[in-house]
């Protein structure tokens, strides 16, 4: 690529015969330097960034000012919903602490996730517990709290029991006869007692309450109503003698019916407009410049073999495709679909808090990576970002060879180590451990609650824990980190000695003029048509 961009900056196109057809005098050859010219000078221009666009034609960069609003305007929605999304992730985890709290007998929160039964008594004890407690929840509960009810009558609390059909063990023989086959079945309250008569798997409490999250009028948005499905579950399936009890909790978000709140505040649905508009005019922006350079792209092709007699390289027609702008539009779209929703839930039409929490999160995130480009604008940051973008797709490659070796250690680890070690008992707990090492965190952790229950697997732990940590942190990482230290090297060389590494940057470097010349003060360019010699001068 260095020598083709000698060569085209040893070229004259004044000396050529174009296509072995096209011989021009000396006032074509007069004309046609200017053409060409005019085509690098617009080269050049499109290439500039908006303050030397600014010096150049005087034109105001409204994109960048726009984007800086946007920077401003997005991040202050994202916190306003940000402080509402944790006022109704808070409401959840309290309320559900309350249930535990309610139906779990003589429960303690440094219990959490402990919570077992040992003996039938305690089971028979413990869901009698629930019945009478939820029965007289209004005069237990400091919440504000109640039924369920569907067509007038309360929706009543369900015990329901899971069991194999038609099974039998014999534990002092050592035999059994089970049918696999799961059976269903919901008891009334008279019914569970005889339930440990079959191979039990599991009993469900199913119960329905219902509240008002009232702290969000503090906040200047509407009150919530809330449906929460309560299961509590009594799991069995191990048949261990152990019965772990656990409550689960299926928050429902929905419009109140008749609500009444004064001085209602409509300043935060405002915020929510504007950024609407600032990125549907950040949008049309951006796609109007991708437009317009792609036409470039095609004009510079054309132009590009007419007086060179060469092919445009797939690299330099990428060029003119602003990447940053492919950004923006992703991060404009994201942030619209999410305002959008934002509002719907402000105004109680909708309760999508997931999905407008990743769409606002995301676009947020994506406008905040975009202020690299406008730090590009300096030359001691442009190099950083010169190197991101040179390096990564070597990085990727990299990282698609290391992972080979990181799933094979991660399906050893878990398959050899996981009954020993509560960090390896499944694959995902695996994936994060052996990251963690990577990183050098909670070593030696890891290897003091490695079990001491045999010599071979506490042998193979030693060697498989120590060829990790050795290969990825003394090995792969350093040469993760030298790929990266020699792409920046790199460009840093040809920074410095200002070499063309492209046909286009060598074609756009022959142009002098500086944006203070005045030289750029000019109409639009003539159409692609007539970029072409034998087009335009026959």
């Amino acid at each position: 690529m260095a020598e083709d961009s000698e060569q085209l900056l040893a070229s004259r196109p004044e000396e050529r015969r174009l296509n072995g057809r096209c011989r021009w005098s000396t006032p074509t050859q007069t004309v046609q330097s200017k053409v060409v010219e005019d085509f690098r000078r617009r080269l050049k221009y499109f290439f500039m960034n908006p303050c030397e666009k600014y010096r150049a034609r005087g034109r105001k960069p409204w994109k960048l000012m726009l984007q800086i609003l946007k920077i401003a305007i997005i991040t202050v929605q994202l916190v306003s919903f940000g402080l509402s999304n944790e006022m109704m992730v808070t409401f959840k985890d309290e309320n559900l602490m309350t249930f535990r709290h309610l139906f779990l007998k003589e429960y303690k929160d440094h219990r959490l996730g402990n919570y077992a039964l040992y003996t039938k008594a305690d089971v028979y004890d413990h869901i009698s517990y629930i019945i009478d407690r939820y029965i007289n929840l209004q005069n237990l509960t400091v919440g504000n709290l109640a039924y369920d009810s569907a067509d007038g009558k309360y929706t009543p609390l369900s015990v329901c029991q899971e069991f194999y059909r038609n099974s039998s063990i014999d534990p002092e023989n050592e035999t059994f006869d089970i049918d696999p086959h799961i059976d269903k079945g919901t008891k009334a309250q008279h019914c569970y007692k005889n339930t440990y008569k079959i191979m039990l798997l599991s009993v469900n409490i199913y119960l329905a309450l219902k509240t008002i999250n009232l702290q969000t009028v503090r906040h200047h948005e509407l009150p919530d109503c809330y449906e929460f499905h309560i299961m509590i579950k009594f799991d069995n399936r191990a048949h261990s003698g152990k019965i772990k009890v656990k409550v689960e909790n299926d928050a429902r978000i929905y419009e109140c019916r008749d609500w009444n709140v004064e001085g209602n505040d409509y300043l935060l649905l405002s915020l929510d407009s504007v950024v609407i508009l600032a990125c549907f005019i950040s949008l049309i922006l951006c796609m109007r410049s991708i437009i317009n350079g792609i036409q470039l792209q095609f004009e510079f092709n054309i132009f590009f073999h007419a007086y060179y007699n060469k092919i445009v390289s797939w690299s330099d027609r990428m060029e003119f495709v602003n990447g940053w702008y492919i950004l923006i539009i992703v991060s404009d779209t994201l942030t619209i679909t999410g305002s959008a929703l934002k509002i719907g839930i402000q105004t109680k039409y909708l309760t999508n808090y997931d999905v407008c929490s990743i769409l606002l999160g995301t676009a947020t995130m994506l406008v905040w990576v975009g202020v690299i480009r406008y730090l590009g604008f300096f030359k001691k940051y442009n190099i950083l970002i010169l190197t991101l973008r040179a390096a990564f797709p070597n990085v990727i490659r990299f990282c698609c060879c290391a992972a080979m070796i990181y799933l094979g250690y991660c399906f050893c680890g878990w398959i050899v180590l996981g009954p020993y070690h509560d960090k390896f008992r499944t694959l995902d707990k695996v994936t994060e451990c052996l990251f963690s090492l990577i990183n050098g965190d909670d070593m030696y952790a890891t290897f003091l609650k490695m079990r001491h229950e045999g010599y071979m697997v506490w042998l193979f732990s030693r060697l498989y824990l120590y060829s990790f940590i050795s290969l990825f942190i003394y090995m792969v990482l350093s040469l993760f980190i030298a790929l990266i230290t020699d792409t920046y090297e790199t460009i840093k060389h040809n920074q410095q000695d200002k070499v063309p590494v492209s046909q286009l940057q060598a074609l756009i470097a022959e142009c002098r003029d500086q944006p203070e010349s005045g030289r750029y003060q000019t109409d639009e360019e003539p159409a692609a048509c007539c970029l072409s010699p034998c087009c335009c001068f026959g």
